[in-house]
């Protein structure tokens, strides 16, 4: 009866935080209350797993400013033509009606941590006993000089995956042969480690399926080294020779910055002309972690490695692309996995429920040409200091094709298991 009675009372008052907020805490006064601000791989995961492991006994809220979630996982293949927009974009219907939880359409501001509510941007407020911050990275737009989020509407960053996911496709596919298509890679750490080198893969691959041979893709990179550089390297002399070029900072000297209105990224080696620009800036936690003080001076959030609970506040926990979690990338898979062992805690803070000892693990799949997939992965586990690997594996250059395409299709199941892990659909 609860599920049924809380779904309907959402779409009778409507998705608005306002609406939602004040009946629904009035009638689950005496439960404890989680709180989830942020709806992507690890607070949807992390609200799911409270509410479908504790029953009636919890009271869970997931909080999202946006109606539905691309992922940023796999958003490369739909810029590759492999995957549908729609495929990658998952919606939240199905916690709401299946699991009870309540979805707040809002954009939370603020946390008051010393009440222990969520300040809305609409002014309402959500009481917690414990809260699960998930807001991803938002980017420092000007460690890229000339950089700003009004330039990203003309060198899209895609970063965030959804409109400017959009974006960056239509501008790709406006690309003629002969045209440049220059990138900026972001400097570490940063979410998803291999993602910009799979995309430089997939803009190559549409422009060799157009047979647009003159064209070229220039990778300017303030590392000196990457993740997987040696199977995409190795993929790049494959399958688009010759159309690929990479400067690491010893041969560039440095980003100087970009100019919008023409298109340039100057460097101190060169400055190159892109017909299509797109800019990867660095990153810290979103905005909310830092305005609540649960960042440190990295821009990212510290954490207990044997719970993802912050360092800052014990009544809150820190997962995803946001938290410094060790060894672990940043990344949709990772998050994952943190939700699972921060929704284990909170049952266990609330409800009196059973925590084991957390084990964590992430792989990172990238397609580099049809059929021709490689992965990078780890089992990690926590020590006193941090969250560490404790075994590792990665794809092998020279494979052959068999293997790559077995590769590929592992990484299909997997995008299908894990958004149905955390959106349970």
């Amino acid at each position: 009866m609860r599920k049924i009675s809380r779904r309907t009372f959402g779409l009778l008052a409507g998705a608005g935080a306002t609406s939602l907020a004040l009946p629904h805490y009035a009638r689950a006064q005496g439960k404890p209350r989680a709180v989830v601000i942020g709806g992507g791989a690890g607070g949807a995961t992390a609200a799911r797993y409270m509410a479908k492991d504790a029953g009636d006994d919890l009271d869970v809220t997931l909080i999202e400013a946006n109606p539905a979630y691309t992922t940023c996982f796999f958003s490369n293949l739909y810029l590759g033509g492999f995957r549908s927009f729609d495929s990658i974009t998952h919606g939240y219907d199905t916690l709401a009606s299946n699991y009870g939880i309540t979805v707040v359409n809002g954009m939370a501001d603020a946390i008051d941590r010393e009440a222990k509510e969520v300040v809305m941007a609409d002014g309402s407020r959500v009481p917690y006993d414990r809260l699960v911050v998930a807001p991803g990275i938002d980017l420092i737009y000007e460690s890229v000089p000339g950089y700003s989020a009004e330039a990203a509407e003309i060198m899209p960053h895609s970063w965030k995956a959804g409109p400017q996911t959009q974006l960056l496709k239509s501008k790709l596919d406006a690309i003629e042969n002969g045209q440049q298509i220059v990138m900026v890679t972001p400097p570490n750490p940063y979410r998803c480690p291999p993602g910009p080198y799979e995309r430089v893969s997939m803009m190559a691959h549409v422009l060799k399926e157009k047979g647009f041979g003159d064209s070229k893709i220039v990778i300017i990179d303030p590392k000196p080294k990457f993740s997987k550089q040696a199977l995409f390297q190795e993929g790049w002399e494959k399958y688009y020779p010759g159309m690929i070029e990479w400067y690491g900072p010893d041969v560039h000297g440095g980003i100087k910055g970009v100019n919008p209105a023409t298109g340039e990224v100057e460097t101190d080696f060169d400055t190159f002309k892109g017909d299509l620009v797109n800019v990867i800036p660095a990153q810290k936690a979103g905005n909310i972690a830092i305005k609540t003080g649960l960042a440190n001076d990295t821009g990212f959030c510290p954490i207990d490695p044997k719970s993802m609970r912050s360092q800052v506040d014990d009544n809150i926990f820190v997962i995803g692309d946001a938290s410094i979690a060790g060894d672990m990338p940043k990344s949709g898979f990772s998050a994952n996995s943190q939700a699972k062992v921060a929704a284990m805690a909170i049952r266990g803070d609330l409800i009196g429920s059973k925590v084991f000892p957390a084990k964590y693990s992430n792989t990172c799949w990238s397609l580099i040409e049809t059929n021709d997939g490689v992965k990078v992965g780890a089992q990690y586990a926590p020590t006193d200091e941090k969250i560490a690997s404790t075994s590792k594996f990665i794809s092998q250059t020279g494979e052959d094709d068999a293997i790559r395409q077995a590769t590929f299709e592992e990484s299909v199941g997997w995008y299908k298991g894990i958004t149905t892990d955390i959106f349970g659909t």
